[in-house]
This record gives C-alpha cells, sequence and structure tokens, in this order.
C-alpha cells in the first residue's frame, strides 16, 4: 500500500482492523433492540408477581433461552464497547494489554454467572446455594 493511500482526509485508514469487530457489534445493537423491548414488557408483566409465577415464567424453555441469549449479547456488546474506549484512551501498551485482558475476564465471568442462574433458575432451583444469603 503506497504512504497516500494509508491517509484519506488527512487520517490514517486501518487495514481491516476493526471491520469485523464493528459489524459484531452492530449486530449485536441490532439484536438487543428487540429483545430490550422483550425484557422491559416481561419486567413490567412480572412486577408484583408472587415467587411461584416467576418461577413458572423461568420454567418455559422460550423464556429462559431468549433471557439467556439477551445476557450474552449484552455481554458481547459491553465488551466490544469498552475495548474501545480502552484501545483510544489508553496508550501504555502495558496497560492497555492489562486493561484488556481485565475486561476479557470480567465479561467471561459475567456471561457465565448469567448463563448459570438463568438455568438455575429455569430448572426450578434455588438462585443461591442453601445458606447463602438471607
Amino acid at each position: 500500500m503506497s504512504q497516500a493511500s494509508r491517509y484519506r482526509n488527512g487520517v490514517r485508514v486501518s487495514e481491516r482492523h476493526g471491520a469485523g469487530e464493528w459489524t459484531v457489534e452492530k449486530l449485536a445493537l441490532l439484536l438487543l433492540m428487540p429483545l430490550g423491548v422483550w425484557v422491559a414488557s416481561t419486567a413490567f408483566t412480572l412486577a408484583g408477581a408472587g415467587y411461584d409465577a416467576v418461577m413458572q415464567w423461568f420454567a418455559r424453555p422460550l423464556n429462559a433461552g431468549l433471557l439467556a441469549a439477551t445476557a450474552l449479547i449484552l455481554v458481547v456488546f459491553v465488551n466490544l464497547a469498552w475495548k474501545v474506549i480502552v484501545e483510544d484512551y489508553i496508550h501504555k501498551p502495558g496497560s492497555k494489554a492489562f486493561l484488556l485482558g481485565l475486561l476479557n475476564l470480567i465479561c467471561l465471568v459475567l456471561a457465565a454467572a448469567s448463563v448459570f442462574f438463568i438455568v438455575r433458575l429455569a430448572l426450578g432451583s434455588a438462585p443461591l446455594p442453601a445458606g447463602f444469603g438471607i
């Protein structure tokens, strides 16, 4: 690639870096819009419902599956958004690598915990182990 083609309007043009992430981010956002409406309407419907009604809602595989998909897609979207922030504003390579690794670890734990607890609720298990909490 020649020197002139590396810049467009005085801004360096990337060679494929970020295009795939941008596509995944936009696809995740597109999927989150209807899922967000579904979550909001579900929360409104279940507001004030008793424990048994909520557990029956979680017991439906479609509800549990959509909620798990929503959680995973949201974590992917958040991970990509924070990755862009870290890459844009953290300039020390060591700090950047550390923060990106920490971000990936946090998002992985959030995704795993979300799916774990959704599956526990869907199977009728208590949300937390016995004796944990109140």
